[in-house]
């Protein structure tokens, strides 16, 4: 039996070509060549997926930010608005009691004659204010005759009704209330029929 395993040592012997050690080296190579390069494309595989992941965070996250300073423009745009809708409420407000005056005015010229040119002057410039408030946003509330509504009116006393068609309704205003841009600035001050 060792006689045989001799024998196949030697045919295996003969059937193998000798390589000489550059050749064997050169073999070698090639085996550690091919594990280098599957190695490179494994890592290469990896390093891309994993900037593929970092790319999609990336854009979701510039998609989100994209859309956060959408609604921060919005919100200061209507901020702006709103602001320069009432900016000179202060201002508005202050003049109203003006507006009290011209009307009382307006009221004690009924006795007057048609002719004066006090009247006369002081209408036109009654005239010019109201236009004036009118194109700054202010706005006269409608209360006389109205059903009383506590988001616009403040009841100062109740009456009795001259007419049966009053009760519960605005009889007298003794205080005009006015609007800036619809929002009420001043409660009419007002006597309710009951």
């Amino acid at each position: 039996m060792s006689e045989d395993k001799a024998q196949v040592n030697d045919q295996l012997e003969e059937e193998t070509p000798d390589l000489t050690p550059l050749e064997e080296e050169s073999v070698h190579n090639k085996k550690e060549s091919k594990k280098e390069k599957e190695l490179h494309r494994i890592q290469t595989e990896e390093q891309l997926e994993k900037a593929e992941v970092e790319l999609l965070e990336l854009k979701d996250r510039h998609m989100r930010l994209q859309a956060e300073f959408d609604n921060y423009r919005k919100r200061t745009m209507k901020e702006r608005m709103e602001l320069l809708k009432t900016a000179n409420e202060g201002l508005l407000m202050s003049l109203l009691p003006v507006v009290d005056d011209f009307d009382r005015a307006n009221q004690t010229f009924d006795a007057v004659e048609d002719d004066s040119p006090i009247k006369e002057g002081v209408t036109l410039i009654m005239t010019k204010f109201q236009d004036f408030l009118k194109q700054n946003g202010i706005k006269e509330i409608e209360a006389k005759g109205q059903s009383f509504n506590t988001d616009l009116h403040e009841a100062i006393t109740k009456i009795p009704a001259p007419t049966k068609d009053l009760i519960g309704k605005i009889v007298e205003v003794v205080q005009k209330g006015y609007y800036l841009n619809d929002k009420v600035i001043r409660f009419a001050k007002v006597v309710i029929g009951e």
